[in-house]
């Protein structure tokens, strides 16, 4: 009940903000995951999963909601592609992912082998959403062809969240409106297989990297 109760108190709050910034936040949102770095702080499909059950409430129209999140993931993208063309050999000395070099040289290698494929189904994944762009520009891919891959990834990821949100917040109004024990363990079974897929995935990547740095000690040493 606790859950269901936070849930929807999140909800409620975003409710009470015009739909303009709404839409404003979330294409922000979206954007900035991969153009500015900030789906290492806020993977974009939380957001746009927030926004979709704001939808299902008829705060904010779903079409308009899913062309925006398209066109964001895309642009974003594809500014991400240009900062990784020119600044890629920077970026990669960033705290953030220097901490993650095992990751990056597996996407580098999966850019190698399988191209516009890897982009597309990188798309999908939080940490590659956030690195895949630059990483195509620091690998020399043709920009058309990322940006066709890109293109597909965003319409698939940007319509599926967005209508995850909206069903979901359907599936939120039931909850609410009958109060049964079985949709309130229903919720907690979700939040909690959310959570645990992400702490699965979080120690996974932790004993990549340090297997990585054990194998290339020279990796983990700061830049003079």
């Amino acid at each position: 009940m606790v859950l269901a109760t936070v849930v929807t108190f999140i909800i409620t709050k975003i409710q009470h903000l015009p739909g303009g910034l709404v839409y404003g936040l979330v294409a922000l949102l979206v954007f900035g995951e991969a153009a500015l770095f900030i789906g290492f702080v806020l993977p974009g499909e939380t957001s746009v999963i927030v926004a979709g059950v704001v939808a299902s409430r008829g705060h904010v129209n779903i079409g308009v909601l899913i062309g925006l999140v398209v066109l964001a993931a895309i642009i974003g993208d594809s500014v991400g592609y240009e900062v990784g063309k020119r600044y890629g050999d920077q970026l990669l000395k960033l705290p953030m992912l220097r901490r993650r070099q095992a990751g990056l040289h597996r996407a580098l290698a999966g850019l190698a082998e399988r191209g516009p494929l890897y982009v597309f189904l990188g798309r999908f994944t939080a940490f590659l959403r956030a690195v895949m762009p630059g990483l195509a520009g620091l690998s020399g891919m043709k920009y058309r062809r990322f940006l066709l891959a890109n293109a597909l990834g965003g319409i698939a990821w940007g319509t599926s969240y967005s209508l995850l949100g909206y069903y979901a917040g359907g599936a939120l109004t039931t909850i609410e409106t009958y109060s049964t024990w079985v949709g309130v363990v229903l919720l907690i079974a979700i939040v909690g297989g959310f959570l645990t897929i992400h702490l699965v995935r979080r120690r996974r990547d932790l004993a990549i990297e340090a297997a990585y740095e054990a194998e290339h000690p020279e990796s983990a040493q700061e830049p003079e």
